[in-house]
């Protein structure tokens, strides 16, 4: 409908020492924008980390730019917070100039409200700085806040945030159930959580530039990581089918000429014969040049001779595998996802389906509650005897999860003080700690 409520969706500000757009789009504000549409309301994005920002460029040189789409963001040097004094890097907001988003504020018609979304816990200032905006600019409309650090640390947010309403767990029938008392439509469309097929096409034809498309094939994982959030940010583990899957790629591909396909699932590999598998091999039947990439690594048990013949035939460009460690002992304390003879059996298929060396990108975890430093170093070892490339996931407490008690005890932070404190840059929990220690084993994995 042309004359529904008109809401807008905000990405806010990345307060950080370093952010990337690796294939980074705010996709549960997606969902949210195209569930709302569905029911009528009119729908503005305004994604204050987007590169492609119309007008933008006035304020701030154009970021460089990589591979399939991938690259810098702006960025501006700010002060670092009290409790970042320490580290040894400058610190930035990442977005646009916050000029520039005040002006495409003001040339909006006034909404009905404002949905912001949030990820880190440790950015909570960037969601702080671009509420205060939007509040600049339309004082009387309520702002609402939902995502990963609305979720986790929900008083913290309360107190710092600005907003004024929360959601804390899944958006989509909160959020209609708040408009619905704010502007007196009931919904007529609601997705079922447990039916992820019922759910339409996220929305990123918001926006003004589409270079790649991020896709979510399933929701939730199986897996019970201790230092991992998907089990308490989303509770099971649901599918969509191979044939919704495969319709939304044609739509975004046929229609608007995406190429470029990055994977969300936190477990893309599972249930492969009834998911991906079929998924792939329709789009080699229909001739689409694609490429595939899985910034949120595969899982090393789930890799066969023919499941890795059909990723290199079906386009995967960034293949990121998830090891975490080469110490087998804390492998089986973690459920044993993968054990030496799995790590091997995997590379084995992918090299003989023809990827190379180099592409292929290992996770490795540092700075975990009670990881030592010589844990670490071994495990970079025995990574590049395999000639495999290395990423180091500088490990960050989060919340709620099994390692966050240990973390707490064994950080040199108040943890549970200051959110700022989570940031992997830090390096927490590792002990013992140095920055001299930290950039050796940065070099090392390099």
């Amino acid at each position: 409908m042309k004359d529904g409520p008109l809401i807008l969706l905000v990405n806010p500000y990345i307060h950080d020492f370093s952010a990337f757009d690796l294939w980074s789009k705010p996709l549960g504000l997606l969902y949210l924008a195209a569930v709302l549409r569905e029911n009528g309301y009119r729908v503005h994005l305004l994604d204050c980390l987007d590169v492609h920002f119309p007008g933008a460029e006035r304020f701030l040189p154009a970021p460089r730019r990589g591979a399939y789409g991938t690259g810098k963001y702006f960025r501006i040097r700010r002060p670092k917070p009290q409790a970042l004094r320490e580290v040894p890097r400058h610190y930035h907001r990442f977005g646009i100039q916050p000029e520039r988003f005040l002006e495409a504020l003001r040339g909006l018609q006034e909404p009905a409200a404002v949905l912001v979304t949030s990820l880190m816990t440790y950015w909570y200032p960037g969601v702080t700085e671009t509420i205060g905006l939007i509040k600049q600019v339309f004082p009387g409309i309520p702002v609402v806040l939902g995502g990963v650090y609305a979720g986790l640390l929900p008083d913290h947010a309360r107190q710092h945030s600005g907003a004024d309403h929360f959601i804390t767990g899944a958006g989509e029938g909160a959020i209609l159930n708040y408009l619905e008392n704010r502007t007196g439509r009931p919904p007529a469309v609601v997705p079922d959580p447990g039916r992820p097929d019922s759910y339409p096409f996220p929305a990123f034809d918001l926006y003004a530039r589409l270079p790649y498309v991020c896709l979510l094939t399933s929701r939730g994982c199986p897996f019970s990581c201790p230092y991992c959030a998907s089990r308490l940010l989303q509770p099971g583990f649901r599918t969509r089918s191979a044939e919704n899957i495969a319709a939304e790629i044609r739509h975004w591909h046929n229609r608007y000429g995406v190429r470029d396909f990055a994977f969300y699932d936190d477990a893309l590999l599972v249930g492969f014969e009834k998911r991906l598998g079929p998924v792939l091999e329709r789009c080699l039947q229909e001739g689409w040049r694609l490429r595939f990439h899985t910034p949120n690594a595969l899982h090393l048990r789930e890799i066969n001779t023919e499941r890795a013949a059909l990723l290199f035939r079906s386009g995967f460009r960034t293949v990121r595998l998830g090891l975490e460690t080469t110490d087998w002992g804390l492998q089986r304390d973690w459920g044993g996802k993968v054990d030496q003879e799995i790590l091997l059996a995997a590379i084995s298929a992918l090299r003989e389906a023809g990827f190379q060396m180099g592409q292929l990108e290992v996770y490795l975890l540092a700075g975990l509650p009670g990881q030592s430093v010589e844990n670490i170093v071994s495990s970079i070892g025995e990574v590049k005897k395999l000639g495999l490339r290395i990423r180091l996931a500088e490990y960050s407490p989060i919340p709620g999860t099994a390692l966050w008690a240990d973390a707490c005890r064994t950080s040199r932070f108040s943890l549970e003080e200051e959110p700022l404190t989570h940031n992997n840059s830090l390096f927490p929990c590792l002990s013992p700690f140095s920055w001299t220690i930290v950039q050796q084993l940065k070099d090392m994995a390099r």
